[in-house]
C-alpha cells in the first residue's frame, strides 16, 4: 500500500518535471520568435530605420546572397577553424597548467598574482604585439583566442581542484596512494562539473578572442565581414554576420553541454 502510494507520488513528480521542462522550452522559443517578429514589424512600420537597424528579412536575403556567391561557408569555415583550435588548445593547456599548480602549492602561490593580472589585462592590447611576433595571419588570431580562454580555464579549473576536501585526499594517503593516483582517482573525477563549467566559459571567450583577432588582422571570417560591412555601411552584412555568430556559438555551447551529460553519466556508471 505504502509502495503504491510512493510510486504514484513519484509518477506525479515526474509529470511535474516534464511539464516544467515543456514550459521552459516553450517560453525560450516564444521569446526568440517574438523578438524576431517584433524586429521585422518595427522595420516594416517605420518604427526603426531598416538601413541602420536592418531586419530579419534583409538579414536572410544577405545570407542567401553570401551563399549564392560561395562566400558564406568559406567565412564560416575560417572563423570556426580559428575558434575550435584556440578553444581546444586553451582547454588542454589551461587544464595542464591547473594540474601543475595543484601539484605544487608553492608554485601556485608564486604565480597567483600574475594570473590575476593577466586575467584583468585587456587581451586586445596584445593584438599589435601578436601581429608583430607571429605575423598578420591566422596564427595570430588563433593565439588571441587561446590567450583569452587560457587564463580563465586555469583559474576556474584550479579553483575546482582546491575545493576537493582534504579528507578524501587524506584517506587516499592513508591507503599509500601516490600523488598521481590521488589526482586521477579523486581530484579529476570530482572536478568534472567544474572542468565542464570552465569549458562552457571558454567557448564564449574563444569566440571573443577570435573575433577580436579578425577585427585587427584578417582577410576572411565573420569578424572580417563585420568590419568590412561597417566600413562600407553595409549594415545588413554586419547584422547577418552577428546572427550567424550567435547560431554558431550556440551550437558549440550545446555540443559542450551534450559532452558534459555523457561524461557525467560515464562517471556515475563507472
Amino acid at each position: 500500500m505504502n509502495t503504491n502510494a510512493m510510486s504514484q507520488e513519484h509518477i506525479i513528480y515526474l509529470r511535474g518535471i516534464r511539464r516544467q521542462n515543456r514550459t521552459v522550452s516553450f517560453f525560450r522559443y516564444f521569446i526568440l520568435i517574438a523578438a524576431v517578429a517584433l524586429w521585422e514589424l518595427a522595420a516594416r512600420l517605420g518604427w526603426i530605420d531598416p538601413f541602420i537597424m536592418s531586419s530579419p528579412s534583409r538579414v536572410w536575403d544577405t545570407i542567401i546572397r553570401l551563399y549564392g556567391d560561395n562566400e558564406l561557408f568559406h567565412h564560416i569555415a575560417v572563423t570556426m577553424l580559428e575558434t575550435v583550435v584556440g578553444f581546444v588548445l586553451g582547454t588542454i593547456l589551461g587544464t595542464l597548467i591547473a594540474v601543475i599548480l595543484w601539484w605544487s602549492r608553492s608554485l601556485a602561490r608564486i604565480l597567483d598574482p600574475y594570473l590575476v593580472v593577466l586575467n584583468a589585462l585587456p587581451k586586445i592590447a596584445l593584438g599589435p604585439i601578436l601581429i608583430v611576433w607571429f605575423g598578420a595571419g591566422i596564427k595570430s588570431i588563433i593565439i588571441m583566442g587561446l590567450l583569452i580562454s587560457l587564463i580563465v580555464t586555469v583559474m576556474t579549473v584550479l579553483a575546482g581542484f582546491n575545493e576537493i576536501t582534504d579528507e578524501k585526499q587524506l584517506l587516499m594517503r592513508t591507503l599509500d596512494a601516490s600523488r598521481i593516483q590521488i589526482l586521477t582517482m579523486v581530484v579529476l573525477p570530482a572536478s568534472i562539473p567544474t572542468i565542464m563549467s570552465a569549458l562552457k566559459i571558454s567557448v564564449g571567450m574563444s569566440w571573443v578572442g577570435v573575433i577580436v583577432g579578425e577585427y585587427l588582422v584578417s582577410r576572411a571570417g565573420l569578424g572580417y565581414l563585420i568590419v568590412y560591412g561597417s566600413q562600407v555601411f553595409k549594415l545588413d552584412l554586419v547584422m547577418a554576420s552577428i546572427v550567424i555568430l550567435c547560431v554558431l556559438a550556440a551550437i558549440m555551447y550545446y555540443c559542450v553541454a551534450y559532452f558534459e551529460k555523457r561524461l557525467i553519466k560515464w562517471r556515475d556508471w563507472a
